[in-house]
């Protein structure tokens, strides 16, 4: 059977539910639409649209030792009363849940019965009217162009027995953008992260490209050590990624993160002396998230018992101190805190920083400018500590310009330490990470000057 032959989302939901036999359900409905254009030495390589549904039942049954909950997940065509009893049986099997707790009261969105939403290859054309002038101009400039753009729809209905009937539609663009000379010597790269490509001119990403490339035209050989850095917002945003990620209040009640205390947690510590914000909000204009809970599976601050349950705006760090930490409802009530859902976005900036990256560049009498970061490892999780490469662009500062390509590192840095020891911030910006891009792509970041980061040694990777 075909995505075109799949019966509503809607009407699975409530069949599933009318089926089920256990005292309460959670059914999670995800239907993907997705638009792809790739390319690699100057022409394109592969494009297409596909679509895909993954279809969730969470069955919660009540025993006279607690609540236990079974899941069942299934992509394509489903047989939904099948996928209700294969969740009842693993919740019949299961061990009373520790994150069990009532579902969330009734709340019924007025467009819960349309049809999922549909992206195309036209929600790509003007990038891709533009991409054949590209491939001409970088092969006359003897440079290769790949990368590949992309734009995915993801409607997500959620009915449970409670009364919830949610649906939501997730935007997600990102065109990822390199260049490389004939000879192989020079290199760079530029992401950028999108709700629907109109607010990409491929000539800027060009231009920026072409300006590192000729940066590179001159290659400076730099020894590993530590090096006042900046770092741009790129680079930042995988690195806040990983304090985003460590934000779980249980495992720091349990001992075992970087916003672990004797006895609880760093919550209201000082992490840097300025006054730094990191924060997600599901309403954040041009990267908004879903505003409610939808999991298909128990961890230490997220709870299948919280699906439909409202998210809002956190700040994680507030005026440079670790603010809050993410626990779900059962969680947060044994804590005694505030439980803290997180939005699929992040925001990390100075409040009235305004200054560009080639700007913190200027300000800088000699450092390294990193672009982006590449194969990041966590070391240690009780300090965040991270491994990684450079790559694709790291250029010497002196007296304020760039004065050429250097050689790429690999390095060893906790971004949470870090963040005591960042001396200047730029403006903030829509970013994405290159090596978390997939997994956290609506990020707005600011390029940051860092004193003493640790290149560990240098790398001959290219």
């Amino acid at each position: 059977m075909t995505a075109n032959q799949l019966a509503p989302a809607d009407l699975l939901i409530e069949q599933g539910l009318a089926a089920s036999t256990t005292a309460d359900c959670v059914i999670l409905v995800e239907e993907l639409s997705e638009a792809e254009v790739r390319f690699a030495n100057n022409r394109t390589t592969t494009n297409g649209v596909r679509r895909g549904r993954r279809v969730t039942v969470i069955a919660i049954s009540d025993g006279a030792a607690g609540r236990s909950a079974g899941v069942a997940s299934r992509s394509g065509a489903v047989d939904i009363t099948d996928l209700v009893r294969q969740a009842e049986a693993v919740a019949a099997a299961a061990e009373p849940a520790a994150d069990a707790h009532a579902l969330a009261p009734a709340v019924r969105d007025s467009d819960f019965g349309d049809v999922p939403a549909l992206t195309s290859l036209d929600v790509l054309s003007p990038f891709l009217h533009d991409l054949g002038p590209a491939f001409t101009r970088a092969a006359s400039a003897s440079t290769t162009l790949a990368g590949f753009a992309t734009h995915r729809l993801m409607t997500t209905y959620l009915g449970t027995s409670s009364g919830q009937r949610r649906r939501f539609i997730q935007p997600t663009g990102s065109l990822e953008f390199s260049g490389r000379s004939h000879g192989g010597t020079r290199s760079a790269w530029i992401g950028v992260g999108t709700t629907d490509f109109r607010d990409i001119e491929l000539a800027n990403v060009e231009d920026q490209l072409n300006q590192r490339l000729r940066w590179a035209e001159r290659t400076i050989a730099v020894e590993a050590g530590r090096h006042d850095v900046v770092l741009a917002p790129s680079a930042v945003a995988d690195l806040m990624a990983y304090v985003y990620w460590t934000r779980g209040g249980q495992d720091a009640e349990d001992g075992t993160t970087v916003f672990s205390a004797p006895g609880g947690t760093r919550v209201g510590d000082r992490l840097s002396p300025l006054p730094l914000t990191l924060y997600s909000d599901p309403t954040l204009a041009g990267a908004e998230t879903s505003p409610f809970v939808t999991t298909g599976q128990s961890t230490s601050s997220t709870s299948v018992f919280d699906n439909g349950r409202a998210i809002t705006h956190t700040d994680w760090i507030a005026d440079g101190r670790l603010n809050a930490l993410q626990y779900h409802e059962a969680g947060a009530a044994r804590s005694g805190v505030a439980a803290h859902p997180a939005a699929d976005n992040l925001v990390f900036e100075l409040p009235g920083a305004s200054a560009s990256l080639d700007e913190l560049v200027a300000q800088t009498e000699r450092g390294l400018l990193v672009s982006c970061l590449w194969y990041i490892r966590e070391v240690d999780p009780t300090s965040l500590l991270l491994t990684g490469l450079t790559r694709d662009g790291v250029y010497l500062i002196e007296n304020g310009a760039i004065a050429g390509q250097v050689n790429n590192f690999r390095f060893n840095e906790s971004p949470v330490d870090l963040l005591s020891r960042i001396t200047a911030v730029g403006k903030s910006e829509r970013t994405i990470g290159r090596e978390v891009a997939d997994y956290l792509n609506r990020t707005v970041m600011p390029p940051v000057a860092v004193s003493n980061f640790n290149m560990s040694s240098v790398s001959q990777a290219t």
